[in-house]
C-alpha cells in the first residue's frame, strides 16, 4: 500500500471516515426539527466531501467542464460524479483526469443511454390541398 498513489490514499481514508461516520450516526433517535437539522448537516457533509474527492480527482479543466455540465443537466452531472467517484474508490483511476478522459466517459454514458431507449423520431405530414387565398384579389 506504501507505494500507492497518495492521493489515492486520501481518497480512500475519507471514503473510511465517511463510512465510519455514516455507521455510527445511523442509530439516531427520532426528534422534530433537531434531526431535521442533523440530516441537513449530514448531507452538507457529504456534499463538501463529494467536491472534495472530485478536486482530487479531476483537474481543473475537468471539474470546470463537469460544473458546466451541472448547470444544463444537473441530474447528467450526479451520474458522471458517481461513476468518477466509484472509479477512483475502486482503484481503476491511476491518475488525474483530463478533460479529454471526462468527454470520453461522457461518450459512454450516452451510448450506454441510447442503447437501453430507442431514439424517438417525429415525422411531419403536410396537407397537400392547395389553398388559393392569395390569388383572390378583393379590391
Amino acid at each position: 500500500m506504501a507505494d500507492q498513489d497518495p492521493e489515492l490514499q486520501a481518497i480512500r481514508a475519507a471514503r473510511l471516515a465517511q463510512l465510519q461516520k455514516q455507521s455510527g450516526g445511523s442509530s439516531n433517535a427520532p426528534g422534530g426539527g433537531a434531526s431535521e437539522q442533523e440530516a441537513a448537516e449530514k448531507r452538507k457533509q457529504e456534499d463538501e466531501m463529494r467536491r472534495d474527492l472530485l478536486a482530487t480527482v479531476l483537474d481543473s479543466s475537468a471539474r470546470e467542464r463537469l460544473s458546466r455540465i451541472s448547470l444544463v443537466n444537473p441530474s447528467l452531472s450526479k451520474q458522471m460524479e458517481s461513476i468518477l467517484l466509484r472509479m477512483a474508490q475502486s482503484g481503476q483511476l491511476r491518475s488525474r483526469v483530463s478533460e479529454e478522459q471526462l468527454i470520453g466517459l461522457l461518450e459512454q454514458a450516452e451510448a450506454a443511454q441510447a442503447k437501453a431507449a430507442p431514439k424517438t423520431t417525429i415525422s411531419y405530414q403536410r396537407r397537400k390541398v392547395y389553398d388559393d387565398d392569395d390569388d383572390d384579389f378583393d379590391i
